[in-house]
């Protein structure tokens, strides 16, 4: 039975400072979202994973999912080719990304894969997709939210001006779990105010909100019944190989054991993210149980209280 679904797949080919090149690496919000979903259940057999791809997207391409026991019969294999980009690295480890094959712009980039869902991606409990800000994909939130779907969204970037209260409830109030990075959230209330953020989120109608701030790790609201609940949970301390995908991984994790509370789920994330931050793609197998135990325990054990 799947119970959490993830969406979207690119192809990365990374190329260090040095010019060695990996070519063909399984890459985008979706596999490392799904990646983290079934390094917090630990295992993959209720995780699935959505995209429109090419005839490119092979069982080679997803080993890492497959190894996971993660369902990707929600690829839909019709696309002439699966989104492509360049991702090269500078001696700073600084990160640029080019498009080879772009995806479809804007609010076409999961219809294909939202309309073609197996029906028994259908009735998941919870599903993970990114979107723009400005132009999100938010008719197909409502339907599966309505439907009684938990609906975590994320953005890739801020917006190109602050969104407007009609705009910032439409994308807030379509989904349970909203995570966009500091920097995104603050483009998009127009304040590098903590507090006029969180609470410009609470206004908008928002219910759990992921602030991700990369290194520092990630605070974490729940407005929820009307509360005013906030945590900070500190990143894993690990040695980082490559920042890409530790956000997906988190939102995975933090979806997966939502359930538990925003404490648990939290720790949970912090743990997902810490996996992916320690290699150049996507790591080849899920975490060993008592590692990634530790790492919870670690992870929850030196969270602190968000005070406005």
């Amino acid at each position: 039975m799947i119970r959490y679904v993830a969406f979207g797949v690119v192809i990365d080919d990374i190329i260090l400072a040095d010019g060695t090149t990996m070519r063909d690496r399984l890459g985008g919000g979706g596999p490392q979202t799904a990646w983290g979903m079934a390094a917090a259940l630990g295992e993959g057999g209720e995780v699935g994973i959505a995209a429109a791809v090419g005839a490119d997207c092979t069982d080679a391409l997803l080993a890492p999912l497959l190894r996971a026991g993660i369902d990707v019969s929600g690829l839909l294999r019709g696309a002439p080719a699966t989104p492509r980009a360049w991702q090269r690295f500078s001696a700073a480890g600084e990160r640029s990304h080019l498009w080879q094959v772009a995806p479809p712009p804007g609010e076409t980039v999961y219809q294909a894969a939202l309309k073609a869902l197996p029906p028994h991606y259908r009735t998941a409990r919870a599903m993970h997709w990114g979107l723009h800000p400005e132009n999100p994909t938010l008719a197909r939130a409502r339907e599966f939210g309505a439907g009684g779907a938990i609906i975590s969204l994320e953005t890739f970037r801020p917006p190109e001006r602050p969104l407007g209260a009609e705009a910032l409830r439409d994308l807030v109030t379509a989904c349970t779990v909203f995570s966009p990075s500091w920097g995104e959230a603050s483009a998009m209330i127009g304040s590098a105010d903590a507090a006029s953020v969180v609470c410009g989120f609470r206004a908008a109608g928002g219910q759990v909100l992921v602030l991700r701030r990369a290194e520092q790790g990630a605070d974490v609201w729940d407005f929820r019944g009307g509360g005013l609940v906030g945590l900070h949970v500190p990143a894993v301390p690990v040695e980082v190989v490559d920042l890409t995908g530790a956000g997906n991984a988190f939102a995975g994790a933090f979806l997966a054991r939502l359930d538990d509370g925003i404490a648990s789920a939290a720790a949970h994330g912090a743990a997902a993210a810490s996996f992916m931050l320690e290699q150049f793609g996507m790591p080849n197998y899920l975490p060993d149980p008592q590692e990634f135990a530790r790492r919870v325990t670690w992870a929850q054990g030196r969270q602190s209280r968000l005070i406005l």
